[in-house]
């Protein structure tokens, strides 16, 4: 198995799609360092020579951001939105949907499956004497 950014992609797929196994590299994203390292899309990933990997190693490693530094910095953004108090980082800090989606009827995962619904369930009235 080539191992690019600490990653151990799969051999037996088409490089185009083993690449997007690396945290921060798409389809899209894919395509683009296939073109750039001059590497053809369709090939499967134990076919590539030596030379081809350490193309798409330097290519990844020089331009974009990836894995643990990614991930680094989505932190550390997510950290200085709760500092500065801001409305993102207040609903990171209770664990709500941030990006403005509706949370009366959605996102019961998120709020731990609160029910309300009224009238669900209620007795019969008792009759009169």
């Amino acid at each position: 198995m080539p191992r690019i950014a600490g990653i151990n992609i799969p051999e037996n797929k088409r490089v185009e799609v083993s690449l997007t196994h690396i945290f921060g590299i798409g389809p899209f994203l894919s395509k683009k360092i296939l073109n750039q390292a001059g590497v053809d899309k369709n090939k499967r990933t134990s076919e590539l020579s030596s030379s081809e990997v350490q193309k798409l190693k330097e290519i990844i490693e020089k331009e974009y951001k990836v894995e643990g530094d990614l991930r680094k910095d989505r932190m550390f953004n997510i950290k200085r939105l709760k500092e500065i108090g801001c409305w993102r980082g207040v609903r990171h800090m209770r664990g709500l949907p941030v990006r403005g989606q509706r949370t009366k009827t959605n996102s019961r995962t998120v709020r731990g499956n609160v029910k309300k619904t009224v009238g669900s369930g209620r007795k019969a009235a008792p009759a009169p004497k």
